[in-house]
């Protein structure tokens, strides 16, 4: 699989090296939702429906799946629940690509990415409605393309919005977005070297500028991601993940940055692990809105030395891990 630099336009199937040794690799992520296809009242058995659609898709589709990459959340109190109701969501992902990327090249490099979003439109329609059968226990399956996996998606939304409203823009701004949201970033990825395991806002920095010069940045906790009340599902552990949000200067580097982060995974070079995150442009003004910065026990503060945070407000107000270029170009002289 070939490596081209993030800021150039990337094929749907190809990987790209970012620094602090990261990389995005290429994935099809399609979200479940998981309904009774008759008049069982069981709850769904987790193991028995992972080890049923790994054999469907395999069949099917030729296409392999471990079991760790499908995901499946159970709803609580399912007596409780109407039937027309679903009993769990969920979503699978496959990485292994390489047999798309060989029948992909067949009609030449130019046609890859219009025939990447047919292949992946097919693919989900001849999943959805299908209905497994677990040991005599029928569930139906509805299945969608994540939003932040569908880059055309959110272009259509933000140019409707530009063209129909005013949503988090003023009249008189141009409505362009330029502000890209990553949820469940590994924090630890994002921090400085044997100094902490909090993410470095220089770090940070250096790691998204490949994409284009960079107005704000803002790094906090996600300790809710992927969280329902009505799921039946552990506590997470808080601190292990960071939402990131980058504000670019022009709206073709948020579009360009925005095209290469969805539908890709963020891998760390030496380690097994694989962010899933999910990606988004903000429709409401982030940086513009000020109760958007309102719960400061959830903000990592900057202090003196770089890659040291700190949870605290400054007077009434909080604090936001926020940093522009300029406070970065001045933190780099001073060390």
């Amino acid at each position: 699989m070939s490596h081209r630099e993030p800021h150039k336009t990337l094929l749907p199937t190809e990987s790209s090296d970012l620094e602090s040794g990261l990389s995005l690799t290429p994935r099809v992520k399609l979200n479940l939702t998981i309904h009774r296809a008759d008049k069982s009242v069981s709850p769904i058995d987790e193991w028995k429906f992972k080890r049923s659609f790994i054999d469907y898709l395999r069949k099917s589709h030729s296409v392999a799946v471990p079991e760790e990459d499908i995901k499946v959340f159970k709803y609580r109190d399912l007596k409780k629940r109407k039937r027309e109701d679903p009993v769990a969501r969920g979503s699978f992902i496959v990485v292994d690509l390489g047999f798309l990327s060989k029948r992909l090249r067949l009609n030449g490099e130019d046609a890859i990415g219009e025939e990447f979003l047919k292949w992946r439109k097919q693919f989900a329609a001849e999943i959805d409605g299908i209905e497994l059968n677990l040991e005599g226990v029928k569930f139906r399956l509805s299945v969608e393309v994540p939003e932040g996996d569908d880059f055309e998606g959110m272009r259509k939304e933000w140019e409707e919005l530009a063209a129909f409203g005013t949503r988090g823009y003023s009249r008189s701004e141009k409505q362009q977005p330029d502000t890209i949201i990553l949820r469940g970033l590994p924090s630890r990825w994002f921090a400085e070297p044997r100094v902490s395991s909090k993410p470095s806002m220089l770090v940070t920095h250096t790691i998204f500028s490949v994409f284009g010069k960079i107005r704000n940045l803002d790094v906090s906790e996600d300790n809710d991601i992927g969280e329902d009340e009505d799921e039946d599902g552990g506590n997470l552990v808080t601190g292990l993940n960071c939402k990131i949000v980058v504000q670019f200067e022009s709206h073709k580097d948020f579009c360009n940055a925005l095209k290469v982060l969805s539908g890709r995974s963020l891998n760390k070079q030496g380690s097994r692990l694989r962010a899933d995150y999910e990606v988004t442009w903000d429709r409401d003004g982030f940086f513009r809105n000020s109760r958007n910065r309102s719960e400061q026990s959830k903000r990592w503060m900057p202090v003196t030395d770089v890659g040291n945070y700190r949870s605290e407000a400054s007077g009434r107000h909080a604090q936001v891990s926020r940093i522009s270029p300029d406070d970065a170009r001045r933190k780099r002289l001073k060390d």
